[in-house]
């Protein structure tokens, strides 16, 4: 149940980013719960393969570059979702870190209270 509010919340914040940051277009919110689904799956598969291939230079720049590496799953995203346009890479970059920043306050209403 948890992981369905996860992707329900990302797609929410894909469509309000979307608004807002100019060169990223979701054409409706069917499109923006396939994108909250490809990123999901892309972050489960393609990432850690990424992460292990750039591991020298993500060590050099002491980690900065997984925001890079967030940029190109984002625009794979672009790729494989009709629905959803990224206009480049600099976009791409501004649009993971944004998403990751609208994640962590909509995934603190899902904290449970102990």
């Amino acid at each position: 149940m948890k992981t369905i509010l996860r992707m329900l919340l990302t797609a929410v914040a894909v469509v309000i980013i979307a608004k807002f940051l100019p060169g990223v277009e979701v054409t409706d919110f069917t499109n923006a719960m396939f994108v909250a689904i490809v990123l999901a799956f892309l972050r489960i598969t393609v990432k850690p393969l990424l992460v292990f291939l750039t591991l020298p230079a993500t060590i050099v720049t002491l980690g900065l570059f997984l925001f890079v590496i967030n940029a190109v799953i984002i625009m794979l995203a672009g790729y494989f979702v009709a629905g959803f346009t990224v206009s480049g890479f600099w976009t791409a970059l501004l649009f993971s870190i944004l998403l990751s920043m609208f994640q962590s306050v909509l995934y603190s209403f899902l904290q449970e209270k102990e």
